[in-house]
Parts: structure tokens; sequence; C-alpha cells
């Protein structure tokens, strides 16, 4: 596989597990991940919280590790990157009002780049309309916004992962195996 370089559009309270595993996984095997938030520059950092399941009717959130920003919102060209990873936690909640986010997001489909999204990534993904006739997994209370994107909602277990062309999705963390390995074969093409 060659070395692609890639954008994570990541903010605030992501998720950190899945912020910080693609991350640092990507890179292992010789990509070159720019992570971004809008109004930050690279060296700033994002608040992540772990989301964890303990048996509760959803997740539970504590408070997770600082991610450091590697590359400046402001000074990314969409056109330079091969790739966009979209991590879940509450960041996408609000990512997705910012114009310049979606189109980023939108980018991407409309290049037909390989895109990987998990968990609350689907919010993103719904609010740059860009699910419609889509199989896209996310964590279960995503499921209404993918449904009202024209997206149809896979439901499958928490450790898994789906891949419909140029896109792919994941419950949660536990499937970053499973996530990770469909990511990698789409970076490979």
């Amino acid at each position: 596989m060659s070395n692609k370089k890639i954008l994570m559009i990541t903010g605030d309270f992501t998720e950190d597990y899945e912020t910080m595993v693609p991350f640092q996984a990507l890179m292992s095997v010789g990509h070159t991940v720019h992570a971004v938030c809008p109004d930050k520059k690279s060296g700033d950092t994002v608040a992540t919280a772990i989301h964890d399941f303990e048996g509760d009717q959803t997740y539970t959130e504590k408070p997770g590790h600082r991610f450091a920003l590697n590359a400046t919102f402001a000074d990314i060209k969409v056109e330079d990157y091969d790739a966009l990873v979209i991590p879940g936690g509450r960041a996408p909640e609000y990512l997705r009002l910012n114009k310049e986010v979606i189109a980023m997001v939108k980018h991407f489909f409309d290049a037909d780049k390989p895109v990987a999204a998990v968990c609350h990534g689907a919010q993103l993904l719904a609010a740059a309309g860009v699910l419609e006739n889509r199989k896209c997994s996310a964590y279960p209370a995503c499921q209404p916004e993918v449904e009202l994107a024209n997206g149809q909602f896979m439901d499958i277990p928490v450790d898994q992962a789906v891949t419909d062309g140029n896109l792919v999705t994941a419950p949660a963390w536990p499937a970053h195996p499973a996530w990770l390995a469909q990511f990698y074969v789409l970076l490979a093409k």
C-alpha cells in the first residue's frame, strides 16, 4: 500500500479511541495523517472523551486525553488529500454546522476518494448530504439521521464495519480492527 495523504477532521470532545487509534494506526503503516479542527492551528489540542459501554441504556462518558492537532484547518486544500477520516464522539454534532467542513466532506465524495467514519461521524455525513442510497453504520442513536439523509442504516455488531463504494463505516471503537482493515483495502485501490 503506497503512502497516502489522509485528512482527519475532528474537534473538541471527539471520542478518544476513535481519534487516537486510527491516527496512530494509519501513520504506523506509512500514511501521512493531518488532524485538523476549525478555528485551530497545528500544535493546538482538542479535548477528547472516552465513551464506554458499561450496561447502561447508552454509553458513559469520561474525560480523555488532549489530542494534539498537527495541521492548521485554515491551510487545508482538500484536493491535496487522498482520503478522509471522521472520528465520532460529540464533535460531529457541531462540526456539521460549519460550512467549510461540509464542503470538505462533499469533496471526498464528489472525487470518489476513500472515507472512513465511525460512530457519530455519521452525523457529519448526513449533514453533508452524501448518504443517499448508501449503506452506513453508526452508533445506534444516529439511525434516524442516516435514514433522514436517505441512507440505509446498517444495524451490525459493535465490532464490525461495512463498506459501500468509497465509504467504510462502523458503530463504535470496538470495530477498529474491522473498520481499519476495510479502510486499508480502499486506500490500496
